[in-house]
């Protein structure tokens, strides 16, 4: 009963804390602006002219609600893709479901740029595709182990990166509208993209509230899955799309973010331990905040330069990842 009122006293501290966080990161910029003045702007709404009303309204809210939507949907992803393979390797980008679906939307960005509108449903198809290859190729009979999801992974990304290299060198000529959305930028994304994921990211967020009993039942292991008279099979199917879903939404929207998946479960995990009830919410929390912290940092501290998120998840989630094998984590 301790530990339950504990992990619920951190997940409450961590979404408040993501609030303020959130509030802050819209003061921060170009032109600073003090939290009063962003409250009274935010309570105003538009009603009120000025320039901070443009700014807030329309650039920087927006893109703050967007690290947030997406770093909360790739945390949820990576968490339920760890309870469908078995271990905490698990994520969309080294599981080749974040380079799937890049794949996919790079083909309609550079070759088919009149087909737009179908970008959402291509990053689905093509993030389903790479976490069925990298699920076949991991899978023994003994069942998925950390070593053969990341040869898999390796293999996917691999391909992937192929296709996304051949398709830069045959359409070269438009690769410059492409570079940002390929390096996981939130530079230039308005009110348009926001309204374009957060439908789809509300869904898959209650989908996955939904499916907490599943990924609780899962993680135990197939034996005791199957005696408590579950399938296991649809169980890893329906999760996977689940989280296959909420990972291509977020390529969809601002392109390939890597670690997310992987460093926002590990941490949530030590905090709140293993238990999805927990687990989950707190993922969505630190994951948001995670993405909004990188997102903030790479407008910010290199100004007038906007480095990508994803370029900065990289530089982080790397070394975080060595030191979790050195640790031997996994």
């Amino acid at each position: 009963m301790i530990h339950t009122a504990r992990s619920r006293m951190i997940i409450m501290t961590t979404f408040v804390v993501t609030i303020l966080a959130a509030i802050v990161a819209i003061g921060l910029g170009s032109v600073h602006i003090s939290i009063p003045d962003i409250l009274a702007t935010l309570i105003n709404g538009r009603n009120q002219e000025g320039v901070y009303t443009t700014i807030i309204w329309d650039i920087r809210l927006p893109r703050v609600l967007l690290a947030l939507i997406i770093g909360a949907s790739i945390a949820i992803s990576g968490a339920l893709l760890q309870a469908v393979m078995g271990n905490p390797l698990a994520d969309p980008g080294l599981t080749g479901v974040t380079s799937g679906a890049a794949a996919f939307v790079l083909l309609i960005l550079l070759a088919n740029p009149e087909l737009t509108h179908l970008i959402p449903l291509a990053a689905f198809v093509g993030g389903l595709i790479a976490a069925a290859i990298v699920y076949a190729l991991a899978w023994r009979r003994t069942g998925i182990t950390p070593i053969t999801i990341i040869l898999s992974g390796v293999a996917v990304n691999a391909l992937c990166g192929g296709v996304i290299g051949f398709l830069s060198i045959l359409y070269s000529d438009r690769l410059p509208a492409a570079v940002q959305w390929m390096n996981g930028s939130l530079a230039a994304k308005g009110n348009a993209s926001l309204q374009m994921i957060y439908v789809y990211a509300v869904i898959g967020w209650i989908l996955a509230i939904f499916a907490i009993r599943k990924a609780n039942i899962i993680r135990l292991g197939d034996q005791v899955a199957t005696n408590l008279g579950e399938s296991v099979t649809r169980i890893r199917i329906m999760l996977s799309i689940l989280a296959v879903f909420l990972a291509a939404i977020s390529v969809a929207a601002v392109g390939m973010i890597s670690f997310v998946g992987l460093i926002v479960p590990h941490m949530a995990r030590l905090l709140v331990g293993s238990d999805y009830k927990y687990m989950l919410p707190m993922s969505m929390a630190m994951g948001a905040i995670v993405l909004l912290i990188a997102d903030t940092g790479g407008r910010t501290l290199f100004a007038p330069l906007d480095i990508p998120a994803g370029i900065l998840m990289a530089v982080i989630g790397g070394p975080y990842f060595l030191y979790l094998m050195r640790k031997r984590a996994f």
